[in-house]
């Protein structure tokens, strides 16, 4: 019986994880060997990325899965929009700037002055966000020294293989890639002062980038030959393709830190309904495009968390909230001043006292706030997807470690309507795996036969909506101004 053991890179925006992988028929398993902690680093007033630690990291975690037995594959999924600069030499330029830096403030204005926000939609079809690469890259002061741009998990690449080029899923999220044409848009990097040749090859997810380099073998304890091979390497991508959906009339939320709320097409939707609704069009595995739009995520409850010393606490300030009234103070948990690091507390107080609210008095009034504020904006970002495609959805599935928290897809279920099937939880490793599984020769040959196995090895919990719909749309109400 034929199986393929591979290592999953995994690098979320607050922890990384490699992952061993083991795919055979009927089987789908995986193992943690490494975890560790990712994070901003603040420097001379910027923001940074510790890039050299997450490259430390990775290989720990690669000499890890390497004592547990041969690796037929690696590879590496991450965060998008963010990207280091390498020079003619091939070095890197400095750390990557972390996409919550305070440097594109403004900046966003004043590339719409280059290029219209219509054009940028009819060519890109991506939400407008502050962070988007293509406005990071209008405010970087290193580009008259750079030769090429990697976004993370191709730096990544490079540094393990030598090879340089971009992977589809996450070059769609720049504001750089035309998603008809499924190429970097050279009339677009020209209008906006990027200059072309910093934009690699594009790779697509199941492209062998090449072996390791000797000194990487060596250090890992790896046979060179191993190949890194090209994933979903957005880890939301990588986290689509192991959603366990029977068929296509289903809605996902890839939940972690941020919250990515959408419906899986063959075709992007370039419409001024879709783009005023700010909704993203970005590229996933088999030439899918995920419409999508962003919501801010478990980052608010994660601040207030780190704030009030309580990581550790998640469960006990999740039962506080599950006790705590309904609907008694909500936010749009999208609104700017939630977006920066640190104050979470005194900035959800500010904003009720904004919206002529009592701020709430307890850990679990603020918890259940936030956490109701969440099921509410997706509620209205599910609506309005259906609304936009025309498709019909028949259950929300809910993806990544947000899966795990029962109060959440509990309010998820009932403020949607809809039945929400929860897990699992290492999505986006799972996605990685079964992607480099096929590259490999694992009778994998489409999504469906991925989403087979995901379901066939894995348990999902199942929530179904509860309390009265009046009360979710009068809640909707009161934050958005009326009814999706």
């Amino acid at each position: 019986m034929t199986r393929w053991r591979v290592a999953a890179v995994d690098l979320g925006a607050s922890s990384g994880r490699v992952m061993v992988g083991q795919v055979g028929p009927d089987e789908l398993e995986l193992t943690e060997v490494h975890r560790f902690w990712n994070g901003p680093v603040r420097l001379g007033g910027t923001l940074y990325w510790d890039i050299l630690h997450l490259y430390r990291e990775t290989l720990a975690g690669l000499t890890k899965a390497a004592a547990t037995g041969p690796l037929d594959g690696i590879g590496i999924d991450s965060w998008a929009v963010d990207y280091g600069l390498l020079d003619a030499e091939g070095n890197l330029l400095g750390n990557p700037v972390h996409y919550r830096d305070e440097r594109t403030t403004g900046v966003m204005e004043r590339v719409l002055q280059k290029v219209s926000a219509d054009d940028l939609y009819a060519v890109t079809g991506l939400q407008q966000l502050p962070f988007n690469t293509i406005y990071q890259l209008a405010a970087e002061q290193r580009l008259d020294q750079a030769e090429t741009l990697l976004m993370i998990p191709d730096l990544l690449g490079y540094w393990l293989t030598g090879i340089i080029g971009a992977e589809a899923t996450n070059a769609s999220t720049t504001q750089l890639y035309d998603v008809r044409e499924r190429a970097w848009s050279s009339a677009l990097a020209e209008r906006v002062g990027v200059p072309r040749s910093l934009l690699p090859s594009i790779r697509q997810p199941g492209q062998v980038i090449g072996p390791l380099l000797a000194e990487v073998a060596d250090e890992a304890g790896l046979d060179p030959a191993t190949p890194v091979i090209a994933v979903g390497s957005h880890d939301t991508a990588s986290s689509v393709v192991a959603v366990p959906a029977v068929d296509d009339r289903f809605a996902y939320i890839s939940s972690g830190t941020w919250s990515l709320v959408g419906l899986e097409l063959d075709q992007p939707v370039l419409t001024a309904e879709a783009q005023q609704a700010n909704f993203t069009n970005e590229g996933g595995v088999d030439g899918r495009i995920r419409f999508l739009r962003n919501v801010m995520g478990l980052w608010i409850l994660q601040e207030c968390l780190r704030e009030w010393g309580a990581e550790d606490e998640l469960p006990r300030v999740l039962a506080e909230a599950a006790a705590a009234p309904a609907y008694a103070v909500l936010v749009d948990p999208d609104d700017p001043s939630f977006l920066a690091p640190g104050n979470m507390v005194r900035r959800i107080d500010e904003y009720c006292a904004r919206t002529g609210q009592e701020a709430p008095a307890s850990r679990g009034a603020l918890a259940r706030c936030v956490l109701e504020s969440l099921a509410l904006a997706y509620r209205r970002t599910l609506r309005l997807s259906q609304q936009l495609t025309g498709r019909e959805v028949d259950v929300v599935q809910v993806i990544g470690g947000g899966s795990q928290n029962e109060l959440l897809c509990q309010l998820t279920a009932d403020a949607c309507g809809l039945p929400v099937l929860a897990g699992p939880v290492e999505a986006s490793a799972l996605g990685n795996v079964l992607v480099q599984a096929r590259a490999l020769g694992a009778p994998l040959p489409d999504l469906t036969a991925m989403r087979a196995l995901v379901r066939a090895t894995h348990e999902l919990r199942r929530y179904v909506p509860q309390g009265k719909p009046a009360d979710w749309d009068a809640a909707e109400s009161r934050v958005f101004g009326g009814s999706s």
